[in-house]
């Protein structure tokens, strides 16, 4: 609770103070501190300011300054006297208001060993692995821009504190180019974390620090995390630490956020600024941006602080270096002040100060300015080992190889297929033994049960809906793998780098390129990884093409069909189906990007070094995708396999065969319904049910198909390297059909998760539908041309 919502007379304990710099310090000045006792005397006729009456003495302070203190009630300190087993200890012999009192001041004491802290950075800076090495996180890490899409909170305990970790999206500034610039600005100013770790790249200061100046501004309590430090030793290279947080003001731990070195000191530094055991640790400064810039912004600043409601949020020096430099955001919430004339005016006038006497704009001056601080500040503390002469690295000779002219293509297309070949050939080996266990299970079960629906339920049902889903978990396993490995090495960003030219042939971002390729695992954060492009047009065609990627929830059913119809390419069949998805996406973002217009921005897009990918971070996020898909299995296909098997099972048709029982079922209803609409493309009812189960989640095709054909299977002779449902597709549906159904399963609506995220990400519903439509639209034509085309090849 905080101070503004106590009722006249009402008592409480103040638990910490919110608010940035100069403002928190002017309250802790008056006597508002942790641990003391305020009581509410009585609020002016027109309820505010707030009288309080607190170390003996009254004060009036705004309802919306006492917003910013949050407390402890005397009502939260009796329900704890009945819960808290530490309060209950307490001596009998105290008095009531004794109780009361010390329940007030444990409570306080346990809320105030609350910490949360947010964690800032550039792209690639580490940040992520430091977040999961200290909170025993399980957020993926990649080698790229865009891998945390969101914030993510995680929770460590350290010495009696209970430390709140949110991992903000990497983002190289603070201003309002991006939707992660802005998500990360809002959430530092709105929520206002008790301290901001900034994480810093060793390998790459001066760039980082740009990021560091804004957060500067800001007025926030900050430690840096110089993280990667094993890199900047590596090089041999000198840095002054102590100088250089002097300079900045503020601690410099040097951290490892891949093996943990230095995060103990990192969070012993956190306890410090936070309880404030030395001002030293964490002292504000201003960056000085130079004489006329600092005259620019001391006619501006008064300006603006004349607003008070805008003083108790932000910093006003802040305001005026991002309204100098026209910030979207900042003009919008300037708009409403009662002398945004006079501010405006003031701007114009030091614009034509600043351009007369610097040649730049306002904008340019305050970047160059800043840049110059940093320069001289590194000049000051940082001493490259042989700066003069040329590093050739192990990046260096990598990236001659890999974004080679002649070989760069070769090179993506033969890891692509090698990954596919992979997928299909090592996961067939665990495939066919997981297979021949779920056989094995569902017979010993019939065997066990008395014949009867529930034995039908259970065999065919869940045991079958289920298995034929669990086979595929090694293939998944082994994508996965190889995709961590592409992403934790630094491989994505030049796969990006050497198809930017195809991309911006097509309308396209060479930033576009990442979230295609995420879109193989899943396409909905795929879609939420859009946000890293900056381009609007880019990003809305990005986030139309993402589904025509062939996501994990497909590789089964790939999988599947090219396991069962053709045995011997089976790889290539696989990598065929991906390209076509590909190809479609490229036909798809030409013909978007008629109707979109959008400003064209550069490409500018950072190429981090190789780095050698931890067996514990691969092995984590390569386990974390399959338990997703276990998660999945258990939840969402259990549930649709025993919907789907009633549907099938009732009504009942006694003595009838099982393929008669299917038909005339509610389910063979449903099929045949859609059957003339899909008829053309060369599908059965029961393969149009495994689509339309296929809306909710693709791994649903799967289980509807391996209900559906659960007894057909039993009468069909199983080949050596054929599951049982594979067995049951060949003897039922032809070579044509197969590949028309693989190419419509790639093609049409992937799921209702992506469906929402799109909603999501575009804001717009009828932007979620037309792609939805759209999508059912290409598929039709195009397994119909591929169902044509098959009947030539395989009569």
């Amino acid at each position: 609770m905080v101070l503004a919502d106590l009722a006249t007379g009402e008592k409480a304990v103040i638990v910490r103070v919110h608010g940035h710099g100069s403002f928190r310090k002017r309250l802790i000045e008056m006597g508002f501190i942790k641990g003391k006792e305020i009581r509410v005397v009585l609020n002016a006729p027109l309820r505010d300011p707030i009288e309080y009456e607190i170390l003996g003495y009254r004060i009036g302070l705004r309802r919306e300054e006492a917003r910013q203190i949050e407390v402890v009630t005397e009502q939260e300190a009796l329900e704890a006297l009945r819960s808290d087993e530490h309060l209950q200890a307490l001596p009998g012999d105290l008095e009531d208001a004794q109780r009361l009192s010390r329940a007030l001041a444990h409570l306080a004491e346990e809320r105030n060993r609350n910490i949360r802290v947010a964690l800032v950075g550039n792209p690639n800076c580490g940040k992520t692995s430091l977040f999961n090495i200290a909170a025993s996180a399980h957020e993926h890490v990649g080698n790229y821009s865009g891998v945390t899409v969101d914030a993510k909170e995680g929770h460590v305990r350290y010495k009696d504190y209970d430390i709140t970790l949110v991992d903000l999206p990497g983002t190289y500034s603070l201003s309002a180019y991006s939707p992660e610039e802005l998500y990360v600005r809002k959430n530092l100013l709105e929520t206002m974390p008790d301290v901001v770790i900034n994480v810093v790249d060793a390998s790459n200061i001066e760039r980082n620090l740009y990021l560091t100046t804004q957060l500067i501004d800001m007025n926030l309590r900050l430690v840096m995390a110089l993280n990667m430090y094993d890199e900047l030793r590596h090089k041999g290279d000198e840095l002054d630490i102590k100088q250089l947080g002097y300079l900045l003001g503020m601690t410099v731990c040097p951290t490892v956020g891949r093996t943990g070195e230095g995060i103990p000191e990192l969070l012993d530094t956190v306890i410090a600024i936070y309880e404030q055991a030395d001002p030293k640790l964490a002292r504000h400064i201003h960056i000085n941006h130079g004489k006329e810039l600092e005259r620019s912004i001391k006619h501006v600043q008064p300006l603006i602080a004349q607003n008070e409601e805008l003083k108790a949020h932000y910093s006003t020096r802040y305001l005026t270096i991002k309204y100098l430099e026209g910030d979207r955001e900042v003009e919008e919430q300037l708009s409403g002040m009662p002398n945004i004339q006079d501010i405006a005016f003031a701007r114009a006038d030091e614009a034509v100060n600043i351009w007369e006497m610097m040649e730049c704009s306002l904008e340019s001056a305050i970047v160059d300015a800043k840049y110059a601080f940093i320069q001289g500040a590194l000049a000051e503390t940082y001493k490259q080992f042989h700066a003069d002469r040329p590093r050739h690295t192990i990046t260096d000779k990598i990236d001659a190889l890999v974004t080679n002219q002649w070989l760069a293509f070769p090179i993506f297309l033969l890891l692509l297929w090698f990954i596919f070949w992979a997928t299909f050939t090592i996961g067939q080996y665990p495939m066919d033994w997981i297979d021949a266990g779920v056989n094995w299970f569902g017979g010993k079960v019939a065997g066990w049960m008395p014949a009867g629906w529930f034995r039908d339920l259970l065999v065919d049902g869940i045991i079958a809906g289920c298995g034929s889903v669990l086979v595929f978990l090694p293939n998944i396993l082994i994508l996965y793998f190889f995709i961590s490995i592409l992403e934790d090495t630094g491989y994505m960003s030049r796969a990006a780098f050497i198809v930017d030219k195809l991309m911006h042939r097509i309308g396209l971002h060479g930033k576009s390129f990442i979230p295609m390729v995420m879109g193989f695992g899943c396409n909905v954060p795929a879609i939420m990884a859009t946000r890293a492009i900056e381009n609007r047009k880019s990003r809305l065609i990005t986030i139309a093409i993402i589904p025509f990627m062939s996501c994990a929830g497909r590789l089964p059913i790939f999988l599947l069909f090219a396991g069962a119809f053709f045995p011997h390419n089976a790889a290539t069949a696989l990598m065929g189906i991906y390209l076509l998805g590909v190809l479609l996406a490229i036909l798809s973002a030409m013909v978007l990007g008629k109707f979109i217009k959008d400003d064209e921005l550069p490409f500018v897009m950072e190429l981090p070094p190789y780095r050698m990918p931890t067996a514990k971070a691969i092995g984590r996020h390569t386990w974390e995708m399959g338990k997703q898909y276990l998660q999945k299995m258990a939840t969402t296909i259990l549930l649709f396999s025993i919907a789907i098997w009633f549907l099938g099972y009732f009504p009942r048709h006694e003595g009838a065969t099982a393929a008669y029982q299917q038909e005339h079922s509610y389910i063979g209803m449903v099929g045949k319904t859609v059957e003339p609409a899909l008829e053309p493309l060369g599908f059965n009812w029961m393969m149009d049910v495994g689509l339309l189960t296929g809306i909710g989640a693709k791994e649903l095709v799967i289980s509807s198909l391996g209900v559906m054909y659960a007894q057909e299977g039993e009468l069909t002779e199983v080949d050596d390297g054929d599951t049982a449902l594979q067995a049951a597709l060949k003897a039922s549906i032809p070579v044509a059909a197969a590949v028309a159904y693989m190419v419509f399963v790639l093609l049409y609506f992937p799921c209702i998760a992506t469906f929402v995220a799109i909603k999501n990400e575009t804001g717009k519903w009828r932007w979620a539908i037309l792609l939805c439509l759209y999508t059912f639209l290409v598929a039709w034509i195009c397994a119909f041309a591929a169902f044509r085309l098959g009947l030539l090849l395989w009569p």
